[in-house]
C-alpha cells in the first residue's frame, strides 16, 4: 500500500526530457547553481544541448516540485559566493530517475548495435 508521500516508481516517469536529463546528469557531479548546470549542460554536450534561463529555470522549479532535486544550504566561501544563486543537488528520488533512464537509453543503444544502426563501440 502506498502512503500519501510516496514518490511514483521511476520507470513510469520515462523517458525524460532532454532538460531534465541533462540537470540530472549535471548535478550528478555534486551541488550547482543554476548557471552553472547551463554551462555544464552545454560543455558536457559539446555544445549540442543548450538550455535558455527558461528552460533551465522552469525545469528546476518542475523538478523541485516533483522531488527530484533539493535546495541547498551550503554556500561557497563568502568570497566565491553570490547571495542571488541558489544551488542544487540530486535527491535520491532524482538519482535513481537518472539511472533508470541511463539504464533505458544504454539498452537502446545495444538493440540499434545489434541491429546495425550504430557501429561498435
Amino acid at each position: 500500500m502506498k502512503t500519501a508521500n510516496a514518490l511514483p516508481d521511476p520507470e513510469t516517469l520515462l523517458p525524460l526530457t532532454p532538460a531534465v536529463f541533462n540537470i540530472l546528469l549535471a548535478l550528478a557531479e555534486g551541488e550547482k547553481h543554476g548557471y552553472a548546470i547551463m554551462c555544464d549542460v552545454e560543455e558536457a554536450t559539446d555544445g549540442s544541448v543548450r538550455m535558455g534561463p527558461g528552460t533551465l529555470y522552469g525545469s528546476l522549479d518542475r523538478m523541485l516540485k516533483a522531488g527530484l532535486i533539493e535546495e541547498s544550504e551550503n554556500r561557497p566561501i563568502e568570497a566565491q559566493d553570490d547571495e542571488r544563486r541558489r544551488y542544487y543537488r540530486l535527491s535520491e528520488f532524482g538519482l535513481r530517475l537518472l539511472k533508470a533512464e541511463a539504464s533505458r537509453l544504454s539498452k537502446a543503444v545495444r538493440l540499434a548495435r545489434a541491429r546495425k544502426i550504430l557501429s561498435p563501440a
